[in-house]
């Protein structure tokens, strides 16, 4: 049936069916596939909790965008999919997309990155740096794709699964590269959740400042990094790491702003893309590397910096929303946002991904993925050791 980029290409092109009709088959599908991914993450949850791995009243460590993928690929490489539902796939993957990234701006304050400081902000952006550029060192020594390797690359240096689709759009990432990269970030992130609160221990003991430094900066999703917090409260008895994490991740996820137009830059200036004529190459112009819906995320960002700071002087937010629903209204934007429009658009890239693409991709990635993850846990560890009683929050 073809790979879903040319029936992005070709929506709206029917004349005898409402633009609704043709893609309301394929969005329903999607919508069902999310939901049923989030129940299944829910129970996945609950099952660790029991098991003890984590503390009572946890949520699920497990993400619900990365289940509707895997369920998915599975629909796609079982039953296969009846090409009634492909506009509608299409849709979700394009347009679904761009709506969960903007909403979530919502989610981070421009308050909580200065609240790290001077200190705090240069280590976020050393880790940062280095699961960057580890990750593109390795991908070329490889030889592996530039394309895939900038993907997995964003997802450990900023923030998972989001970075990796924020900057998929402007690569012009195939859907089976995607589905890899989200793998690959996932596996090693939760590697990460269950393993990191005790290495934090053992190196920084009773400092929780430094703990939830290196938990905020060393693994890669934030209901990760939301875990191991939790565990490392449970076991030690700290609850401000809990707080220090995820300002620290929160933070870090703020760098989606600048690292994906610079990414951006050197992926294209590397591997360069075919113009009109063919043959000869050149780098895209500045602001088509970035994407609007980055804009749109930097706009909701900002909103929401206004917003806590007319709460802080005045107790409302814009003159009328006290702080009760003003905290209302950025959680519920935000969580619309990461849990239904994200998820509508994985589940529609796990839809379109055809299983047999990942024999040309090889185990490779997951080694360049491993040694990115290991590469950043250890400069975090070194430079919060060295700079880390510097930083206070």
């Amino acid at each position: 049936m073809g790979n879903v980029k040319s029936y992005i290409n070709n929506l709206g092109s029917t004349t005898n069916r409402s633009y609704l009709s043709i893609i309301l088959p394929g969005v329903l599908l999607c919508f069902m596939v999310m939901i049923a991914g989030i129940y299944l993450a829910d129970q996945l949850g609950i099952a660790i909790v029991k098991l003890q791995i984590l503390p009572e009243g946890s949520s699920s460590p497990v993400s619900g965008i990365f289940v509707a993928i895997i369920l998915g690929i599975i629909i796609r490489n079982t039953i296969n999919l009846h090409p009634i539902f492909m506009d509608g796939v299409a849709f979700s993957v394009k347009y679904a997309l761009r709506a969960g990234i903007i909403l979530l701006g919502l989610r981070l304050s421009l308050i909580e990155a200065l609240r790290l400081g001077a200190w705090g902000i240069p280590l976020i952006i050393a880790c940062i740096s280095c699961g960057i550029i580890v990750t593109l060192y390795f991908t070329k020594k490889l030889n592996q794709s530039n394309r895939l390797g900038t993907l997995i690359a964003c997802g450990t240096g900023i923030c998972g699964v989001t970075a990796i689709m924020a900057i998929s759009p402007v690569l012009k990432a195939k859907d089976n590269e995607i589905s890899y990269a989200v793998a690959n970030i996932t596996i090693f992130g939760l590697v990460g959740m269950l393993f990191y609160p005790y290495l934090a221990n053992t190196f920084f003991g009773d400092d929780p400042i430094k703990a939830g430094l290196f938990l905020g900066t060393a693994i890669h999703d934030t209901a990760q990094v939301t875990g191991s917090a939790l565990i490392y409260n449970q076991m030690f008895d700290m609850e401000k790491v809990v707080d220090v994490a995820m300002v620290t991740k929160l933070t870090r996820n703020l760098f989606i702003i600048a690292v994906i137009p610079i990414i951006s830059f050197l992926f294209f200036k590397n591997a360069g893309v075919e113009n009109e004529t063919g043959g000869e190459r050149r780098i895209p112009k500045w602001y088509k590397l970035i994407p609007l819906f980055v804009v749109g995320f930097l706009l909701l960002a900002f909103a929401r910096t206004i917003g806590d700071m007319n709460v802080a002087n005045s107790g409302l937010a814009f003159g009328f929303l006290n702080s009760v629903e003003w905290e209302n209204f950025y959680r519920y934007g935000s969580s619309f946002g990461t849990t239904y429009m994200l998820g509508l658009a994985m589940a529609g890239v796990g839809l379109s991904t055809d299983f047999s693409t990942f024999k040309g991709l090889g185990v490779k990635p997951f080694y360049i993925g491993l040694i990115a993850a290991v590469s950043v846990g250890i400069v975090s560890l070194t430079l919060i050791g060295l700079f880390g009683h510097l930083i206070v929050i």
